[in-house]
C-alpha cells in the first residue's frame, strides 16, 4: 500500500495534458500517468527528470506543512542524483 501520493499536471512534447501521480511505497517512489480523469493510471518505469523535479518541489512545500520530513527531501535528491548525474539538484 502506498504511504502517500502526490499529483500534478504537465504537458507532453505533443502538447497534450498529462496527469502524473507519484506514490511513496516503502523507500521507493512509483510514478503513474493518465491523460483524462477516467482513464486508467499507467505505470511509468523510467520517469523523466521533469517529473522528479516536480516531486522534489512538492515535497519541499509539504515539509513546511509537516506532511513530510526533511529526510524525505534528502532521499529524493539522492535518487535524482543517481538517475540523472548531470542534473543540478
Amino acid at each position: 500500500m502506498p504511504k502517500a501520493e502526490i499529483s500534478w499536471k504537465r504537458l507532453t512534447e505533443e502538447g497534450k495534458k498529462l496527469q502524473v501521480n507519484a506514490q511513496h511505497v516503502g523507500r521507493d517512489w512509483r510514478f503513474f500517468h493518465r491523460e483524462k480523469r477516467f482513464d486508467v493510471w499507467q505505470p511509468v518505469p523510467d520517469p523523466p527528470l521533469e517529473d522528479w523535479m516536480e516531486l522534489l518541489d512538492s515535497i519541499q512545500r509539504l515539509i513546511t506543512r509537516r506532511r513530510y520530513q526533511p529526510c524525505d527531501e534528502v532521499d529524493v535528491r539522492r535518487m535524482i542524483r543517481e538517475r540523472f548525474p548531470e542534473a543540478e539538484v
